[in-house]
C-alpha cells in the first residue's frame, strides 16, 4: 500500500506523486464522494468514449464542439449508471 500526504494550492490544485501517477496509468481521474471519503480511479477509456467523434466525423462539425458534447454524454451515462 502507498500513501502520501499533499498540499492543496489555493487554486484547488494538487500534485500527483509519481509513484501513484505511474500506478493510475492515465492522464484523466475522477474523484467520488463515498461515505466521508474521498474516492480516486483511475479513467481508462476516456480516448475510447470519444472514438465516434474522431477521424471518421464526416460532418465537419466542429472538434471541440464534439469532444464537449461526448464527455456530456459519458458524464449523463455515468450519473444515471450511479443511481440505478
Amino acid at each position: 500500500m502507498s500513501t502520501a500526504t499533499v498540499r492543496i494550492t489555493s487554486k484547488g490544485q494538487i500534485t500527483i506523486p509519481k509513484k501513484i501517477r505511474d500506478f493510475l496509468n492515465t492522464a484523466v481521474i475522477s474523484f467520488s464522494l463515498q461515505d466521508g471519503n474521498v474516492i480516486v480511479k483511475p479513467v481508462r477509456d476516456a480516448a475510447g468514449a470519444l472514438h465516434k467523434y474522431g477521424r471518421n466525423n464526416t460532418s465537419g462539425a466542429d472538434f471541440k464542439k464534439l469532444k464537449e458534447k461526448a464527455w456530456e454524454e459519458e458524464a449523463r451515462e455515468k450519473n444515471k449508471c450511479k443511481s440505478s
